[in-house]
């Protein structure tokens, strides 16, 4: 049995552990040792969630000693941690690794990759979201070893809080966080819940009178990097103590403190300058500012808060102090921007704007709307029901019902303006004022509840109930469309209790072993059906997980690929995870379904559907199967020429081919994928058929398997490899799938690429019979979708584009001024190249990636010497290059990715003197979504009808 019971609150901002004794109700907080400044230790109750990578030779190792020795989880070989970390990082930019936090729970990066800090300079070394959240445990785990060198903490009863909010891919990756930091056995327990339990702790000795009067308790968490709200519900048991659960938890909210601080910072960043021209920070920079302003916003919305405060944002290098700059700030501001901002009354308790918000910045997606009470009213709307039932409210009210007892928890409230001011609003809705419960600490009450929840369980404190905070449903419906609903199972409904393992006996799906299965699904805290009800979500109604998948396999069967009917169970962990299995019918043989949690595995966002297919499509796969089947056939060239025209003749015009029907498609040929070496006329058609219908690369169930059976091919080549149409062919079909390719093996491809574009003819002379040959046109057109490799590769194709499109431009001048016919025709090709060229220099330096992840874009400084080489260029006579400029200047609110200011002022005057489409200028002023007809120019073929690329 373990001695201690530990808690563990991993914040954004700050990391707090509180423990008790086992069997002791005395709570205590646990002072973490940490660096306060080079070569000085000292312990604090809050360890900033921070990691500081220093320069080579910045710091001397001794100036780093802890009161112990442990290596770095990240693998850097010096890094500060905690509150020298926040000194240094207000002094240095670019070396800051901040919010790790908000990053675990977003899905459009790889959460796992070496990405923060967040645009830093190539020479800083950066880390994962999950690592840097594991170096914080770690440290606390080394802090608490050193002083109970006797009961080490990964052999206590850990709990370790995490955002109500938190989806279950951002759940598995705190937890896969804690094992890298040598602590694998805790239970997750969510952040509302826990600052409610370190109330309930503290007024247990009188809680009956202390409810007496409360139905409904509305925990509002505001912290660093989110906001949480979740519903208590308060009911008076037999003996007359009260009955506490959790009847509504919200949606995910990346909104809070960092919003904050970031709104000011851009505030005071418009006065650094003095009387000169505006000052554009760097990201690294505005991040430093962005932490001063977190001190002047404490200062300023204090009970006690001066008149004014300057904000100071020192220089870099040698003019640390003598390049500083420094502007003020008023109380009144801050209580503008803040409480006005972000704490709106907001009388009509109108619902949050939809839409990309106006602040964007370190690549994090920030809700849409910073109103935190527009959120509110959407949240208590969407729990209506609930809340008039614990009310007491007649059912068939059309008035937002408003609970009657407020907490608040969060750093943000530290702030007293701000906790006045959502009291009043709900006072407001109310119409009446509403209780309050005292918080006495909100920056530790968290980690304290824990210990709480954790003495509960075992009987020594007050509980709640409530069990799964969501209902969880397995899609039925194409994903695809946004404002359509969608229909789906429930699997686990909310309220459902911990370790109760629900079948859904009435559901049998058929199951091919030896194949990936794909289950898409999702979660909803809106109105609780039961499990097994067919359901439909509306769209403001749910939010997708990460897919499920597994490949089932039969241990005891021979044939592996054998077809068998199975059931799906789900189950709500003790550490507070979702649990799904597979469960064989026949023999109840079971296989667990684990998320997908790398950044492309939110792209195939879409369910099995049930599209209906076109009646040729039986037809359409005979043909296919004459032309590559395995029995001989005596098949005319001709005939295999012609199978696309036969194929839309059975199907209609490809371009409406949909994407289920494209990949049933494609698994035809791949089952016949024997068959393309028959002649090089075979091998044409089947590699053109193959790419176009697998396009682009991802997004419907099953592509991730398919993918990997086509890359198995990848290291034959071709069978005709003296044909240069299937040369040709073989590369389309690689560009046109790239986007479901790894980073591995779009390295491998890349190799090939570097080979053909750069080899002489001697090395072309050795060239392996495997390695494909490659045209000009076909490596620039290959070169550029290539979005998963590293941006430093991706300014080396740039930099071999940008010199082949000067050849053009000089080629299209010399043509220019012979007046012959032969100097028309060298003319028209050497417009063409120049055309291709821009084209592949626009999508290699793209701002906002395809298929990639945002942190592998090209570097700020070289795209804007592309833009100076294609600003050289007479847009009126290459049109291509406006269409290029306004890629390479496409605004995407990422101040490490954005272009400066000056050159987009000059790209959209240039725009706007070619007389160039809206949209291009609309893309580069703003962030918008690409239209149709700008998405295939960039892709270079149009995405299959039904499927949308998030970019």
């Amino acid at each position: 049995m373990s001695k201690y019971v530990v808690s563990i609150d991993l914040g954004t901002t700050n990391t707090v552990m509180a423990y008790a004794e086992t069997g002791s109700a005395q709570i205590r907080l646990f002072d973490i040792d940490q660096l306060t400044a080079p070569g000085e230790v000292g312990a604090a109750a809050l360890l900033p969630s921070l990691r500081y990578h220093p320069a080579t030779g910045e710091m001397a190792d001794g100036e780093l000693q802890l009161p112990w020795r442990a290596d770095d989880v990240a693998g850097l070989s010096q890094v500060v941690i905690g509150r020298l970390a926040r000194k240094l990082g207000a002094q240095v930019p670019g070396r800051l690794v901040a919010s790790a936090k908000s990053w675990l729970s977003h899905p459009q990066v790889d959460r796992t990759a070496a990405i923060l800090p967040w645009g830093a300079e190539a020479d800083v070394p950066k880390v994962s979201p999950v690592a840097a959240s594991a170096s914080y445990l770690a440290h606390l785990r080394h802090a608490w070893n050193a002083r109970f060198a006797a009961h080490p903490l990964e052999q206590q009863q850990l709990v370790l809080t995490i955002p109500a909010s938190f989806d279950e891919g951002a759940r598995a990756l705190t937890l896969e966080a804690a094992r890298m930091a040598g602590l694998p056995s805790l239970r997750l327990l969510e952040e509302p819940q826990a600052a409610f339990y370190d109330w309930l702790f503290r007024q247990r000795a009188a809680l009956a009178t202390e409810l007496a009067e409360t139905r409904l308790v509305l925990v509002c968490d505001v912290g660093g990097g989110t906001t949480d709200f979740s519903l208590m519900k308060v009911e008076t048991s037999g003996d007359g103590q009260p009955a506490i659960s959790r009847i509504g938890v919200g949606n995910h909210l990346i909104l809070g403190g960092d919003n904050m601080d970031l709104a000011l910072a851009h505030l005071v960043e418009t006065r650094l300058a003095g009387g000169d021209a505006p000052v554009r920070l760097s990201a690294s920079r505005l991040s430093q500012l962005a932490e001063r302003c977190r001190a002047a916003k404490e200062l300023l919305l204090a009970a006690d808060a001066p008149e004014r405060t300057t904000v100071t944002l020192l220089g870099t290098g040698a003019k640390l102090i003598g390049g500083s700059r420094s502007a003020e700030l008023t109380r009144d501001e801050v209580a503008a921007l803040v409480v006005d901002g972000f704490f709106p009354l907001n009388e009509t308790q109108a619902p949050a704007k939809r839409g990309r918000g106006a602040i964007v910045e370190f690549g994090l997606p920030y809700a849409a709307d910073a109103a935190i009470t527009r959120h509110l009213a959407d949240f208590l709307r969407q729990h209506a029901a609930a809340t008039r039932a614990a009310l007491g409210l007649p059912a068939d009210s059309t008035a937002i019902p408003i609970p009657d007892t407020l907490l608040l928890n969060g750093g943000v409230f530290r702030a007293d303006t701000l906790a006045r001011r959502l009291e009043a609003t709900l006072a407001g809705w109310r119409q009446q004022p509403l209780r309050v419960l005292h918080n006495d600490n909100p920056d530790v009450a968290v980690a304290r509840g824990g210990v709480a929840y954790a003495l509960g369980q075992a009987g020594q404190a007050p509980v709640i109930g409530g069990g799964s905070a969501r209902s969880y449903f397995l899609l039925l419906d194409d994903a695809g469309e946004a404002d359509k609903p969608l229909r789906a199972i429930c699997i686990l409904p909310r309220g459902a209790a911990e370790n109760r393992e629900l079948l859904l006996a009435d559901r049998t799906f058929a199951l091919r072993l030896g194949r990936p299965v794909r289950f898409h699904l999702a979660s909803s805290t809106a109105e609780t059906p039961h499990a097994g009800d067919v359901v439909e979500l509306r769209p403001d109604d749910y939010i997708q997980l990460p897919p499920i998948a597994t490949v089932l396999r039969d241990s005891s069967a021979a044939d592996a690929r054998k077809e068998i009917p199975v059931q799906l169970t789900a189950m709500l962990s003790e550490v507070g995870t979702l649990e799904v299995h597979c469960v064989a019918k026949e023999d109840a043989q079971r296989w667990l379904l684990e998320f997908q949690l790398r950044g492309e595995a939110a792209a195939e966002a879409d369910a099995p559907d049930e599209t209906p297919m076109p009646a040729g499509l039986t037809a359409a796969i005979e043909k296919i199967d004459r032309i590559f089947g395995a029995r001989a056939q005596q098949v005319d060239i001709k005939e295999v020429k012609q199978l696309r025209a036969q194929l839309e003749h059975l199907l209609g015009s490809r371009e409406s081919w949909p994407t289920p029907l494209l990949r049933r498609l494609f698994d035809a040929l791949l089952e016949r994928a024997k068959g393309r070496r028959r002649s090089p006329g075979h091998e044409r058609a089947w590699l053109n058929l193959s790419g176009y219908c697998l396009r682009p690369g991802f997004g419907h169930p099953l592509d991730g398997w398919r993918i990997e059976q086509l890359w198995g091919m990848y290291e034959t080549g071709v069978q005709h490899h003296q044909d240069s149409q299937v040369c040709a062919e073989w590369w389309t079909l690689w560009r046109r799938v790239s986007g479901g390719l790894s980073v591995e093996a779009q390295l491998r491809v890349l190799d090939d690429f570097a080979f053909n574009v750069q080899a002489d003819a001697a090395e072309r002379g050795r060239r392996p019979v495997t390695l494909v040959n490659g045209s000009e046109e076909d490596m620039l057109r290959l070169g550029a979708s290539l979005e998963r490799i590293p941006g430093n590769y991706k300014a080396e194709i740039g930099a071999w584009m940008l010199e082949q499109l000067r050849k053009a431009g000089k080629s299209a001048a010399k043509a220019a001024a012979n007046k012959s016919r032969g100097g028309a025709a060298d003319l028209a090709k050497a417009e063409a190249a120049q055309g291709r060229l821009l084209w592949g220099l626009s999508r290699v330096g793209a701002r906002q990636p395809f298929h990639g992840s945002a942190h592998d874009v090209v570097d700020i400084g070289v795209v804007e010497n592309w833009l100076d080489e294609v600003l050289k260029l007479d847009w009126k006579k290459v049109e291509p290059a406006g269409f290029a400029a306004s890629h390479l200047a496409r605004m995407t609110g990422d101040r490490s990715r954005d272009i400066s200011d000056t050159l987009r002022a000059e790209v959209l005057r240039r725009l706007s003197g070619v007389g160039a489409p809206a949209n291009w200028s609309a893309m580069v002023r703003e962030v918008v979504q690409l239209d149709q007809a700008d998405e295939k120019r960039m892709l270079g073929d149009a995405l299959p009808p039904g499927l949308k690329l998030l970019s």
